[in-house]
């Protein structure tokens, strides 16, 4: 078992404000499988991986990855092991190819436009004049959040990792940029574990399990 989560309990806020997201939320998933969570917004999805990265602690549970508990994992470790491509992708202001090289600081041309084209953004990248040295600041308002999502997957396909945790990665995408990227995924899978969060039912044609997360519960 690649990932492995028992009793899962998550609350935010103290005392009277308390809110509690998720409750109970056991989860299994293989090495070398692709897990898609559905659900409505709010109902937790978005939190799992965010515990998944040990960006947060659950109030009560375990989460094991590779056989460790999560807690006993070097943090520099984790982050090698792990790719996650949020909805906001955060960019810098430098050029497009440094902001791609985050992921990665030693990659190659050849590696760059490899992932680019794996996220339907080389096109657009080549379409500037400046192309990979565009300056991201010079975009400005421009760059619209369907392009900033491709860039961040391009970081994930470019990071490499074993185990990739994707947040509606394609939700501000049309459907055939969404096509091709679904597509780089289903390619990219082999030796992956992946767990992709999504609310669209065009995910689930590529995944080996669907979960559904509503009301603190998994199903």
């Amino acid at each position: 078992m690649f990932l492995e989560i028992r009793g899962i309990r998550k609350s935010f806020g103290e005392g009277d404000s308390l809110v509690e997201v998720l409750k109970g939320i056991d989860l299994s998933v293989e090495k070398g499988e692709f897990c898609v969570l559905l659900g409505p917004s709010g109902s937790g999805k978005s939190t799992l991986l965010r515990l998944f990265m040990r960006f947060w602690q659950p109030q009560e549970g375990t989460v094991h990855i590779s056989g460790k508990r999560m807690d006993e994992i070097n943090t520099a470790n984790l982050r090698d092991m792990e790719s996650f491509v949020t909805q906001d992708t955060h960019l810098f202001h430098d050029s497009i190819r440094n902001n791609l090289r985050i992921a990665k600081l030693d990659a190659t041309e050849e590696e760059i436009t490899a992932a680019c084209k794996k996220a339907s953004v080389h096109d657009f990248i080549m379409s500037l004049k400046k192309g990979y040295d565009t300056e991201v600041g010079e975009l400005g308002d421009t760059l619209s959040g369907g392009e900033r999502q491709r860039l961040g997957l391009a970081r994930a396909f470019l990071h490499n990792a074993s185990f990739m945790l994707l947040d509606e990665p394609t939700s501000n995408l049309d459907s055939l940029n969404e096509a091709v990227i679904l597509k780089s995924l289903c390619e990219e899978r082999s030796g992956k574990t992946i767990v992709l969060v999504s609310h669209r039912q065009s995910t689930l044609g590529i995944a080996d399990t669907v979960y559904s997360v509503e009301r603190k519960k998994m199903s």
